[in-house]
C-alpha cells in the first residue's frame, strides 16, 4: 500500500502503553492469536456474503442483463471505499475503524454516532440472520412445524459463533476460514460450473423492466446497494490483525474483490443456466441453476447447506465486530467501562451483551405474531450500517483538506481525494437506497443515542474533574 496521502500520526504515549499492555497479554494467552493476511481477508469476506447471495439473482433478474451492470458500478464504488479503509487504518490502526477516524477527526460526539449506530446495526443483524438462517436449516431438518423449535434453533445458531467468540481469537480465526471455505466452494462450483452449461437464450432481454437505462440501473442498484455491507470488518478489528498498518488495506481490498468476483460469477452463471421467465418467480435460484446443470433434485439441500454454513459464518464474523467498536469507544470513557476490558483477546462483555440483545430481539420475533416490528427494525439498520461509512469518507476527506496537504507528494494527494470522493458518493448512495421509511426511524433511533452520548459525556468530566 503506498502512503495515505495523510501525516501519520502516533498515537498519544498513554495508549500506545496500553496497546503494548493489551498485546503482550495476548501473546502469553494461547487462546488469542492476532488474524495474519488470510483469515483478515476472510473476515471481509464472510462478512460482505451472508445469505443474501443465494437469493440476488431471482430479485435483480425483473431488471434483466444490466443488473449486471448496476453490479459493475456498485463494485466499482465499493472498492473506492475499501481503498479509503486502507488508507485510514494505514494512519490510524486501531480497533474501532470508523469509530476512531470519525472521532480523530470530528470529536467525541462523531465518535459517539459512528460507534452507537455500528453497535446497533451489528446486534439486529445478528436476530436477521439468525431467523433467516432457520429457513435453510428447516430444508435440512424440519424445525418450523412450530415456533418454539424454530426459536431454538435460532438461539443455537447465535449462541454457538458467541462461544467461539468467547473461547478467544484463534477460534474466532479458525471458525471464519473454515466457513468461508465451506460456502465459497459450492457458490464457486456453480460460478465455474454454469460456465460450461451456460445458455445465452436463457438471458431474456437486456432491459426486462421497460425503464430507461438508467432508470433500470438505478432501480436493480436499490437491490444491490446492500450486498456490500461489511467491507469494513477488517479495519474495525484492526487491533487484532497483525501488522495492521500494511494488511487491514490489503485484506479489505483483496476481501472486497472476491466478493465481488462471487457476486459476478454467480449471478452470470444462474442467468445463463435457469430461464429468464422462470429465474423471476423463483425462490431458490442457486437451488435451480443445480438442478439445471447437474440433473436431479438435489440442488436444495446442497444449497440450504451451503445457506447455513455461510450464515453461521457471517454470524461469527459480525459477533466479533459487534464487541470491537464499543470496546474502542468504551476504552475513551463513550460507552461502559466494562466493554472496555478484553479475555483471550475478545471484548467479552460486548460479545455477551449482544448475544443476549440479538437474543432477546429473537424470541420477540416469534412470540410477537407479527413481524412488523422486528422487520422495520432491520431495515433501520440499513441506515445506520451506512453512517459509520459517511463519518469515515469525511474523516479522509477531512484529513486531506486541513492543511496537511504541503507535507505530501501532490499526486497522491489528488488520487487520495479522488477516492474519498467516490467513496463518500457511495456512501451517500447507500443511505439514499435504504429508503424513506429506513431513513426517518434511523436517525429517531440516533437520537435516542443522543441521551446516552450526554450520559456518559457527563461521566467522563465528573470523572476528569474529580481526578484534577
Amino acid at each position: 500500500m503506498h502512503d495515505t496521502g495523510t501525516v501519520i500520526q502516533p498515537a498519544p504515549a498513554p495508549e500506545r502503553e496500553e496497546q503494548r499492555t493489551e498485546q503482550a497479554e495476548e501473546q502469553n494467552s494461547r487462546h488469542a492469536r492476532r488474524f495474519g493476511l488470510p483469515i483478515a481477508t476472510c473476515l471481509v469476506m464472510g462478512n460482505i456474503i451472508g445469505g443474501g447471495i443465494f437469493l440476488l439473482p431471482a430479485s435483480v433478474a425483473p431488471f434483466g442483463t444490466i443488473s449486471l451492470v448496476a453490479f459493475g458500478v456498485l463494485t466499482a464504488g465499493a472498492i473506492a471505499l475499501a481503498l479509503v479503509f486502507g488508507r485510514l487504518a494505514r494512519r490510524d490502526p486501531r480497533t474501532g475503524g470508523p469509530y476512531v477516524y470519525a472521532r480523530e477527526a470530528f470529536g467525541d460526539f462523531a465518535g459517539f454516532l459512528a460507534a452507537w449506530s455500528y453497535w446497533a446495526t451489528t446486534w439486529v443483524s445478528n436476530a436477521a440472520l439468525a431467523v433467516a438462517a432457520v429457513g435453510y436449516l428447516d430444508v435440512l431438518t424440519p424445525v418450523n412445524d412450530h415456533k418454539w423449535t424454530a426459536c431454538l434453533a435460532a438461539l443455537v445458531l447465535q449462541l454457538l459463533p458467541a462461544l467461539a467468540n468467547l473461547a478467544g481469537t484463534r477460534y474466532v480465526g479458525a471458525v471464519q476460514l473454515i466457513a468461508t471455505v465451506l460456502k465459497f466452494l459450492p457458490l464457486l462450483l456453480v460460478a465455474v460450473g454454469g460456465l460450461f452449461f451456460f445458455d445465452s437464450d436463457n438471458l431474456g432481454p437486456f432491459r426486462a423492466s421497460g425503464d430507461s437505462p438508467v432508470g433500470a440501473v438505478s432501480a436493480a442498484s436499490a437491490i444491490l446497494l446492500f450486498s456490500y455491507l461489511g467491507i469494513e470488518s477488517a479495519a474495525v478489528s484492526a487491533g487484532e490483525v497483525r501488522d495492521p498498518r500494511r494488511n487491514v488495506g490489503r485484506a479489505t481490498i483483496l476481501g472486497t474483490l472476491g466478493a465481488a468476483l462471487v457476486y459476478l460469477l454467480g449471478t452470470l452463471a444462474v442467468f445463463g443456466t435457469v430461464a429468464h421467465d422462470k429465474l423471476v418467480n423463483s425462490t431458490a435460484p442457486f437451488s435451480d441453476a443445480v438442478d439445471a446443470m447437474f440433473g436431479g433434485s438435489w440442488g436444495g439441500t446442497a444449497v440450504a447447506l451451503a445457506a447455513l454454513v455461510s450464515m453461521v459464518g457471517a454470524l461469527n464474523g459480525w459477533t466479533l465486530l459487534s464487541a470491537q467498536t464499543p470496546y474502542a469507544a468504551a476504552k475513551d470513557g463513550l460507552f461502559p467501562s466494562a466493554f472496555g476490558k478484553k479475555r483471550r483477546g475478545v471484548p467479552t462483555a460486548g460479545v455477551l451483551v449482544t448475544v443476549v440483545l440479538a437474543s432477546l430481539l429473537t424470541v420477540y420475533n416469534y412470540t410477537a405474531g407479527s413481524g412488523g416490528v422486528f422487520e422495520s427494525l432491520v431495515l433501520i439498520t440499513t441506515f445506520t450500517a451506512t453512517v459509520p461509512y459517511l463519518l469515515a469518507t469525511a474523516a479522509q476527506i477531512y484529513f486531506l483538506v486541513s492543511g496537511q496537504g504541503e507535507r505530501v507528494d501532490r499526486g497522491r494527494l489528488a488520487r487520495d481525494g479522488v477516492l474519498a470522493g467516490v467513496a463518500f458518493g457511495f456512501s451517500m448512495w447507500l443511505v439514499a437506497g435504504s429508503g424513506y421509511a429506513a431513513v426517518y426511524q434511523g436517525v429517531l433511533f440516533l437520537f435516542v443515542g443522543v441521551l446516552v452520548y450526554a450520559w456518559m459525556a457527563a461521566r467522563k468530566k465528573r470523572t476528569a474533574t474529580a481526578t484534577v
